[in-house]
């Protein structure tokens, strides 16, 4: 199997055409940056009358309806990778850089991949968006798969970490790879002209925090991150800078799994205490992960609103055989303030995959408009914690909207009720630990 993966990495697909679509020419004070998550390439999906054979990352199940942009129960083809690249490319949008938190190769079984192989596919990426945007600053973080064996990111120079700074080189300075090299996390100043200040952004490998990692139990401060984090935002602080914080595994708790932190209870907690901290420097903080489209509100000890945070969805679509849903492959556009770098709004872009594979064509569209679709003035953490309100309302249509975005435009007739509304809404406006319990027991009485 680890041929069929290394022999798929040596196909070349052709590019596609996309209709470009978008927002209209931004205005002089407005910058734009694109966010791409998860694009899980897997190299061995091929149409072939067996169905148990088209895609590694189906586990031998049975693929549902496979088309030349992938299916539900795979990871990416190339082809559908390549289709995304080339929607944002042909849309011409003005953007001043592009973040990208993660994951590249696909979800296999252990003994079907290897290090050779993760970096491989890392490379190919790489590669793939300078292809695309080679004068476009990006900015990366590494997921949990972006490791061999998936999920344990070391606290130390590994082999991955050296290989993959050199495959992000083109992107970030000698400090920034540095940094990376010794633990796969970074910050970078992005100095724009059009701004009087820059911008900086904080890479974290939140991968050494989560759960299924064995190499960082029982080690209070990974790699020394946490120490690193405060000292750079108090930096910020004193300078005056304004910070994005990106990375992989969100910080919070899981919209769809009830009193469950996606990183470890107790490095939430202290990356909660970090960021209520710096929340006058943090102006938005951006993840993946969870391949779902999500929103969350930091809130301070008194419950005032501080910080916006966003979980983008995944371009792949693969889901297991036992999930009822999925999502859409999805790309998105963000607009900023230049002055302050507050977030304007959110455009969500994706592809229907079944009607895409229906007509051999990748007509990415439109989803949604986020300030327009839930009406609110802007992504600050006060507009999102009116809209989170308004989520929170008994039989609330706007809150049967978020999770139709939220599966990206899956199913439509799937519904989220009773405990899945409450995991839900708690997630989005709670993230420590003593409030999401408080919500979770508030919303119990009320349902």
């Amino acid at each position: 199997m680890e041929l069929r993966l290394a022999l798929g990495l040596a196909l070349l697909c052709s590019a596609l055409q996309a209709a470009p679509a978008g927002p209209q020419r931004p205005r002089s004070a407005v910058g734009q940056f694109w966010h791409v998550s998860d694009l899980h390439l897997d190299p061995t999906y091929h149409i072939t009358p067996d169905r148990t054979k088209v895609c590694a990352s189906s586990k031998g199940v049975n693929a549902s309806n496979p088309g030349p942009f992938g299916d539900f129960l795979c990871d990416s083809p190339y082809q559908l990778i390549l289709s995304a690249f080339a929607f944002m490319n042909d849309s011409k949008e003005q953007v001043s850089f592009m973040i990208w938190t993660g994951d590249s190769p696909p979800h296999v079984p252990i003994n079907e991949l290897s290090t050779k192989l993760v970096i491989s596919i890392i490379g190919n990426l790489s590669s793939t968006i300078r292809n695309f945007f080679p004068d476009l600053q990006v900015f990366p973080a590494l997921g949990n798969h972006d490791y061999w064996p998936q999920d344990q990111l070391p606290v130390t120079t590994s082999e991955v970490y050296n290989a993959v700074a050199d495959f992000w080189k083109p992107w970030l300075n000698d400090e920034a790879i540095s940094t990376f090299r010794k633990g796969g996390f970074y910050t970078q100043l992005f100095e724009s002209s059009n701004s009087h200040q820059p911008l900086r952004i904080i890479s974290l490998n939140t991968n050494l925090y989560y759960s299924p990692n064995k190499v960082t139990v029982n080690i209070t401060d990974p790699a020394n991150q946490f120490a690193w984090l405060e000292d750079i935002l108090e930096t910020s602080s004193q300078k005056q800078e304004k910070v994005y914080i990106i990375g992989h595994v969100p910080v919070g708790y899981l919209p769809y799994a009830r009193n469950t932190t996606a990183i470890r209870e107790y490095y939430n907690e202290r990356l909660v205490k970090i960021f209520r901290k710096y929340s006058s420097v943090i102006a938005g903080q951006f993840f993946g992960h969870t391949h779902r489209d999500s929103i969350m509100v930091l809130l301070d000890e008194e419950e005032k609103p501080v910080n916006s945070l966003f979980v983008a969805p995944a371009v792949t679509p693969v889901k297991s055989v036992l999930q009822t849903e999925s999502n859409n492959p999805g790309v998105r556009l963000y607009q900023y303030d230049l002055f302050d770098y507050s977030l304007l709004d959110l455009w969500q872009f994706y592809l229907d995959l079944r009607d895409a594979n229906k007509k051999n064509e990748s007509n990415w569209k439109l989803e949604y408009i986020l300030t327009k679709t839930y009406g609110i003035e802007d992504l600050k953490p006060e507009s999102l914690y009116e809209m989170a309100k308004q989520l929170s309302m008994p039989h609330s249509t706007l809150f049967e909207q978020y999770y139709s975005n939220y599966i990206v435009s899956y199913n439509k007739t799937i519904l989220c009720e009773e405990g899945c509304k409450t995991c839900q809404i708690c997630a989005i406006q709670y993230l420590d630990s003593s409030s999401y319990t408080d919500c979770i027991n508030r919303e119990a009485m009320w349902r």
